[in-house]
C-alpha cells in the first residue's frame, strides 16, 4: 500500500502479522508501534500496549475469557470496548480498528489523518 496514494481523509493501514501467526501466539506486538493485535475468542483485536492504569507492558499480559490481564496489577481489560475492571481508577483500553485481508492483518494508524 503505497502511502502517498493515500488520501488526507483516507485512513492509513498498517500490516502486522498474517493471522495463523496470531492464532498461534494469541497477542503479537505492532513493529514500531506502541500497540499490540491480540486474537480473542476468534476475533482480533488491536490496542495500546501501555496499561492506561500504570503504565504496564500489556504485551506481557494473559488473554482470558474476553478480558486481557494487565501483568502489574489485577485488573483486566475487555476487549470489546477497553473497560477496565470495576472499582479501578483508570480510563478503558485504546482500542483500534483492524481488517484482515486474506490472511495479513491491518491495524488503523492512529492520528495519521491530516488537517490540523
Amino acid at each position: 500500500m503505497d502511502d502517498e496514494a493515500v488520501g488526507s481523509d483516507e485512513p492509513a493501514w498498517i500490516p502486522v502479522c498474517d493471522l495463523s501467526r496470531l492464532k498461534a501466539e494469541t497477542i503479537v506486538r505492532v513493529a514500531g508501534r506502541d500497540m499490540l493485535v491480540i486474537w480473542n475468542e476468534g476475533d482480533v483485536v488491536a490496542c495500546d500496549r501501555a496499561c492506561p492504569h500504570e503504565q504496564a507492558d500489556l504485551g506481557l499480559g494473559q488473554v482470558t475469557a474476553g478480558r486481557l490481564q494487565c501483568p502489574r496489577h489485577a485488573a483486566s481489560f475487555d476487549l470489546r470496548g477497553g473497560a477496565i475492571t470495576a472499582g479501578w481508577p483508570s480510563p478503558p483500553l485504546r482500542l483500534y480498528p483492524v481488517k484482515v485481508t486474506g490472511e495479513q492483518i491491518w491495524v488503523e494508524e492512529p492520528e495519521r489523518r491530516s488537517g490540523r
